[in-house]
């Protein structure tokens, strides 16, 4: 039976860097005057959806899962099973909502509704985080209504450059910083590195991190950064991968050496790391060459340049889009009406 109430599917997640940008479309459409409850979500029973999606003030349904690896495994076997029932899934709760328009995030939780959407002829609105499409929403693409894109010149149709939708603390500290009271926050001396690590790694980690001298640099180590907005606020450079969290980098003006994953899909980070670099905010250098000698020549040659450091961050501000869940929320608005 239709559901009654649903104005938009917003379907994908798995990991917080899919999730996010989808969260901040959502506040944006409830800004706009769509109630919360008209808009549900659909993510992935192992990602961080069904905690952070409810926190939100949204709705939520999880799929059953995992993604499938890029090599061959017998792990994809069952993988594989499990992606047939997440599309069943899927298509049931398009066909159950019959929602105005899906958002696909990408994931394969995006899959699975998009699916549905295709079948029940539901209007699709993609949006991307990276330079270079990921696997799910190219797959969708010849049936996406339209496409909201973080940078200029990805391969998605009638696309709109958005930019990546910002959590809200973030865009907050981008328009009212506060880097001083950050920086006594954070203890800052005359040189300080807060070292953040993933919850995998940190035990292995901590057992082979090194120690500093007792007067010389303050070097902090944490499993995860819960207020990264103002570690952001705080900093003076950035050492990061390049997903799409380049535009929180961006947002808040830091100046970034930005070291691509190497085995992200079609190698999307190093295409966001070369358009930041392009831009004038970054340093790329890519896994392989990054040692203790070549990151530490990196930072001194910022570190000593202020002048260098003053354009960068300049040029970081100027790429950035703060307003870009409102953007992207209009382009979902559109593709519903049409």
């Amino acid at each position: 039976m239709k559901h009654p109430d649903t104005w938009a599917l917003v379907a994908g997640g798995g990991t917080a860097g899919h999730l996010n940008p989808g969260l901040a479309v959502a506040r944006a459409l409830v800004a706009a005057g769509h109630d919360p409850s008209s808009i549900h979500f659909v993510g992935a029973e192992r990602g961080p959806e069904a905690r952070l999606v409810p926190e939100a003030g949204f709705a939520v349904d999880v799929l059953p899962g995992r993604g499938i690896q890029r090599r061959l495994s017998l792990a994809n076997v069952g993988a594989g099973l499990d992606l047939v029932r997440a599309v069943w899934r899927g298509i049931s709760l398009v066909r159950r909502h019959r929602p105005k328009v899906v958002v696909v995030l990408g994931g394969y939780a995006s899959l699975a509704c998009g699916v549905g959407a295709v079948l029940f002829r539901v209007p699709i609105v993609l949006v991307e985080q990276n330079r270079r499409a990921g696997a799910v929403n190219r797959l969708l693409r010849p049936f996406a209504r339209a496409s909201a894109v973080s940078f200029e010149g990805t391969d998605l149709p009638r696309a709109t450059v958005t930019g990546n939708p910002l959590r809200p603390e973030i865009r907050a500290m981008a328009e009212h910083p506060h880097p001083a009271a950050a920086r006594r926050a954070l203890d800052r001396r005359d040189l300080a590195v807060r070292h953040v690590v993933g919850h995998r790694d940190i035990v292995a980690f901590k057992a082979s991190a090194p120690e500093p001298p007792p007067d010389g640099l303050v070097y902090q180590v944490v499993e995860y950064e819960n207020e990264v907005h103002l570690l952001l606020d705080a900093g003076d450079v950035a050492v990061s991968r390049a997903g799409g969290s380049v535009f929180e980098l961006m947002a808040a003006g830091i100046p970034s050496i930005l070291v691509p994953l190497p085995i992200a899909t079609r190698d999307h980070q190093m295409a966001n790391a070369r358009a930041v670099e392009a831009a004038g905010g970054a340093v790329v250098v890519p896994d392989d060459e990054l040692d203790t000698d070549r990151l530490e020549a990196e930072l001194s040659a910022l570190l000593d340049q202020p002048e260098r450091l003053a354009a960068m961050r300049t040029a970081m501000l100027g790429a950035a889009r703060l307003d870009a869940a409102e953007a992207a929320a209009r382009v979902v608005e559109a593709a519903a009406r049409d």
